[in-house]
C-alpha cells in the first residue's frame, strides 16, 4: 500500500497578468477623476498668494468680536447636544430590527437598513433647509437635521455592533425560557453598550463641528455670525469666529477622549 501526501503550495503574488489590468484601471480611473475635477498643481499654486491675502486681511483676530460669540457658541453646543439626543431617541427603535441576527424577517431588515441610508444621505445642510421652511429660522431646525441624520448613521453603527455580538449567551437566555425583551437586555445591551458609547461620544463632536455651520442657513449657532461677517468683509470678525469654533471643537474632543479612557 502505498501513501500518497499531498502537498499544498502557498499561493504565491498575482501574476502580472493580473496585477497590470488592476494597476491599469486604477491610473485610469484616478485621471479620469482628475480631468472631472479639473485638478491642478498650477492652479493651487498660482492661488496662493490670494490665500495668503486673506488670511493677510483676517489678522489680528478682532478678540473683542469674541464677547457677541458668548451666546451663539453656547447655542451651538446645545444643538450639538439635543441632536445627538434625539438621534439616539429615533435610533434606538429601529436598530434592534435593524440587525440581521435580531430582525424577524429578512423583509424588515432591508426596509429598515434603506430607511437608514435614506436618512444618513441627506447633508446636513439640506435637512437644515427642509426644517427651517418646516419650523422657521432659529437653533430648533438645527436639533432637527443634526437629529434626523444621526439617527441614520447612529442606527447603521448600533445595528452593525448588534450583528458582531457572540450568540452563546443569547442561546442560553433562549433556552432558559426568556422572552426578546429579556435577552436584549441582558444578552444584547452588556455586550454592545461600549461600542455604543464610543460611537455616540464620535457622534457628539461631530455634531459640534456640523453646527457650526448650520447658521449659515438660518438653522442657528455660531455659523450666522461666521457667513454674517464674510459677507460684510470684516475677516478680523471671520478669524474671531474660526478660533472660537476650534476651541469648541478641541473642547469637545478633550471631553470625548476623558470619557472614552473612563469607560474603558
Amino acid at each position: 500500500m502505498s501513501l500518497q501526501f499531498v502537498v499544498n503550495k502557498p499561493r504565491g503574488p498575482l501574476g502580472w497578468w493580473i496585477l497590470a489590468p488592476i494597476v491599469g484601471i486604477t491610473v485610469g480611473l484616478l485621471w479620469w477623476s482628475a480631468i472631472g475635477t479639473n485638478l491642478s498643481i498650477s492652479g493651487f499654486v498660482a492661488g496662493l498668494p490670494w490665500i495668503a491675502d486673506f488670511i493677510d486681511r483676517m489678522l489680528p483676530p478682532n478678540f473683542a468680536f469674541m464677547q457677541r460669540l458668548i451666546r451663539p457658541a453656547i447655542e451651538t453646543v446645545q444643538i450639538a447636544l439635543w441632536g445627538t439626543l434625539l438621534g439616539i431617541v429615533l435610533a434606538l427603535p429601529i436598530c434592534f430590527f435593524a440587525a440581521r441576527n435580531l430582525t424577524p424577517h429578512g423583509w424588515v431588515f432591508h426596509a429598515l437598513r434603506q430607511v437608514l441610508n435614506v436618512m444618513r444621505g441627506i447633508n446636513e445642510i439640506i435637512l437644515a433647509l427642509i426644517f427651517v421652511a418646516a419650523v422657521g429660522l432659529g437653533p430648533f431646525a438645527g436639533v432637527l437635521a443634526i437629529a434626523v441624520h444621526g439617527a441614520g448613521m447612529l442606527g447603521k453603527f448600533f445595528a452593525e455592533a448588534i450583528e458582531e455580538i457572540d450568540e452563546g449567551p443569547l442561546d442560553a437566555l433562549r433556552a432558559a425560557g426568556a422572552g426578546t425583551l429579556q435577552r436584549i437586555v441582558f444578552g444584547v445591551l452588556p455586550q454592545v453598550l461600549p461600542a455604543w458609547i464610543g460611537v455616540v461620544l464620535y457622534r457628539f463632536e461631530t455634531n459640534i463641528r456640523v453646527s457650526t455651520v448650520l447658521g449659515m442657513v438660518g438653522a442657528g449657532g455660531i455659523g450666522f455670525e461666521l457667513i454674517s461677517s464674510m459677507k460684510l468683509f470684516a475677516y478680523e470678525d471671520t478669524a474671531a469666529c474660526v478660533l472660537v469654533i476650534l476651541a469648541l471643537v478641541l473642547l469637545a474632543d478633550l471631553i470625548s477622549s476623558k470619557l472614552r479612557a473612563m469607560i474603558r
